[in-house]
This record gives C-alpha cells, structure tokens and sequence, in this order.
C-alpha cells in the first residue's frame, strides 16, 4: 500500500463516520415532525422484525405531524403497536387506512437530554476519526520502515501531516453538526 492509498482509505472511513453520525443526528427529536425519527422502528411484520419505512410510506402532513400509510393495511394496529411501545414519546392515532402521530414539543428537561445525547454522539464520532487517524500513521510508519519500497522519511512526514489536516477538517465537520443539532433542540 502506498501513501496515496492510505491517505485515501482513512479520508474513506472518516466520511463513513460522519455520515453515520448524520444518520444518528436525524433520528434525534427536535420538535418538529421528521421521518427519520420512526423509519428504522423495528415491526414484527408476518414473524419477522421488519423497518417500518418498508411496510410504509411515512409523510409530513404538517410540521407537527407524521401520517403512515401502512402498504397493508392490516398490519396498521401492529405499526401502530409498534409506535407506542418504542418509548419515543409518541401517540399514534389509527384513521381509517392511516396512521397519525402528533409530535409533541419536549420539554426543557428532555430538551437537555437530548442535547448531551447528540453531544455524546459527536464524541463517538470523533474518536472514530481518531482511531482512523492512528490506523492512517500507523500505516505509514510501517511503510517508511520497510526498505524495500521507496518511500523516504520525508514523505512519510508528509502523509503524516496531510492526515493530521484531514483529521482537523472532518473533527470541525463533528463540532459544527453538533452545535447546529443542539441548536434545533434547544430552540422551542
């Protein structure tokens, strides 16, 4: 493996851990109705746990407010059992074919809750992009060492501080999410 090929593996898997992190960011509630906060809810579909955004289309009606379509509509009350019992704090409501949910504002203190859950969430975050960064010169220690390739001590210091750059400008990606999620969560 050569410097290009490690500094491009660890720039691969920093990305992946940022967009693991925005995945997460938008399952946490703010306030406001978001798709993301019931699409992975586990159904127990015909015996097997199935997501929910794959037994329905799940929309936005009004800001404060999901509907689920279930595709089958016989499956509504389990969808709807599956919502109460997943302790989001949400009530849904069977409408004939559909399901309504109203989204209520959280409190202050679940407000707090849910801003050091995303705060912790960023810290997770940015000891993947650590241990990235470690696996990343680590690598490039072990290609300076080996003399069998050309790769000069030089070069090596160079990888080594384009890793360090690219680890500073994805842990200021992290800093920034966080701040705007926390934002969202705390503006009522």
């Amino acid at each position: 493996m050569d410097d290009k090929a490690i500094l491009k593996a660890a720039r691969d898997g920093m990305s992946k851990a940022i967009d693991y992190l925005g995945k997460e960011l938008r399952g946490i509630r703010t306030g406001r109705a978001s798709t993301a906060l019931i699409e992975y809810l586990k159904v127990d579909y015909y015996g097997a746990s199935t997501d929910l955004r794959d037994l329905a289309a799940i929309s936005i009606p009004e800001p404060t407010q999901l509907l689920v379509k279930p595709f089958d509509p016989a499956v509504k009350n389990t969808i709807a059992k599956s919502i109460e019992t997943a302790d989001l704090g949400l009530n849904p409501v069977v409408e004939g074919d559909a399901i309504r949910i109203a989204v209520p504002s959280p409190s202050a203190e679940r407000r707090a809750q849910l801003a050091s859950q995303a705060k912790k969430l960023g810290e997770e975050t940015k000891v993947a992009i650590r241990n990235e960064r470690r696996d990343a010169v680590k690598q490039v220690d072990t290609l300076v060492k080996d003399k069998s390739n050309s790769t000069s001590e030089d070069q090596g210091k160079a990888v080594k501080s384009n890793i360090e750059d690219l680890t500073k400008e994805k842990i200021s990606e992290i800093d920034d999410s966080i701040t705007k999620k926390v934002n969202e969560i705390t503006t009522v």
